[in-house]
């Protein structure tokens, strides 16, 4: 970093995040490494999809983060009869005949989208204006959503009758992919005895909407030596098969690879990761770090991956 106010700021920020940390672990036993991924994708105003079994407390997550931000938090829980306008908001006619628009859930800092796989695609392609533009259209008027604004999507990947896969387009919107898996037998002891008393726990907020907001732009602001950026650019490219950079692993069991998308998120992540951990310029370790969670939906296996059980963690461990 080149000027003393922004050194200052990263240190604000690695301290801040500690803080936050602090105050979910109050709520949140365990789950330490989805925790980190949520919040690097947060301070990179990036959106995040989370990929677990139910019950793995992921709406706990998303509710008690938005409290420890003071951010205004809504859950917008995905049915196949669900309608974009749900999401979005419509116009109706008041008592002076006259139409306002009445916001939907999407109006808010944080939007949990549940279990977004069990809603037709048409009610899917709403959140593609507001994720992507932080803006929504009703009736050919646009309407900017608050700031900061996050979705956090879940969905489950046992139960597949009912569910309608989430388009490439979509997929591409998230920053991060976040797999959730169970918690360790001694996590597992504690959630219970710490969530059947009567234990009241009240969280404090570390941080406003304001001050992500300057926490976003600083994170673009952290210089990336040159070796880290084309590490990343390489990991990105090599995922695409039958091309100059794709290795035989690639051309063998990818149908389709990563777009630049993947190389920016690559580096914001990676800059997010070094933030938070009090570094003023990350290295190829922090590129490493949020390969998968950027990588794993920005792939498609073929079926003699699939065939062979090879899944795109695998693939993107092997890359790197």
């Amino acid at each position: 970093m080149t000027q003393t106010s922004d050194v200052k700021a990263v240190d604000l920020l690695a301290q801040s995040y500690k803080d936050m940390r602090q105050e979910i672990a109050k709520i949140i036993v365990g789950q330490d490494q989805v925790v980190e991924d949520v919040l690097i994708s947060l301070f990179a105003n990036g959106h995040s999809l989370l990929v677990g079994v139910p019950g793995l407390a992921k709406t706990l997550l998303v509710s008690t983060i938005s409290e420890v931000l003071d951010l205004d938090f809504k859950r917008i829980q995905f049915t196949p009869d669900l309608m974009p306008s749900d999401i979005t908001g419509s116009e109706i006619l008041d008592e002076n005949r006259k139409f306002t628009f009445n916001k939907g859930p999407i109006f808010a800092n944080i939007v949990l989208a549940d279990e977004i796989n069990r809603t037709p695609p048409k009610t899917q392609a709403a959140l593609l204006e507001s994720m992507q533009e932080r803006s929504v259209t009703v009736s050919g008027k646009q309407y900017h959503l608050p700031k900061p604004f996050f979705v956090l999507a879940t969905q489950n990947p046992i139960e597949q009758e009912g569910t309608y896969p989430l388009p490439e387009a979509q997929l591409d919107r998230f920053m991060f992919n976040i797999t959730l898996d169970y918690p360790s037998l001694e996590e597992e002891i504690h959630i219970v005895k710490e969530t059947t008393g009567n234990k009241q726990v009240a969280l404090k907020h570390i941080l406003t909407g304001e001050q992500i907001l300057d926490y976003q732009k600083l994170v673009r602001k952290i210089p990336v030596p040159d070796n880290v950026l084309t590490y990343a650019v390489k990991l990105a490219t090599s995922t695409r098969p039958n091309t100059d950079h794709s290795p035989d692993l690639v051309n063998k069991y990818l149908g389709w690879g990563a777009g630049p998308r993947a190389s920016q998120y690559l580096i914001l992540g990676a800059k997010c990761r070094a933030a938070v951990n009090g570094k003023y310029s990350p290295d190829i370790e922090d590129v490493q770090a949020v390969a998968q969670n950027v990588l794993r939906h920005r792939i498609v296996r073929n079926y003699k991956a699939e065939a062979e059980g090879v899944t795109e963690d695998d693939i993107i461990l092997q890359l790197m």
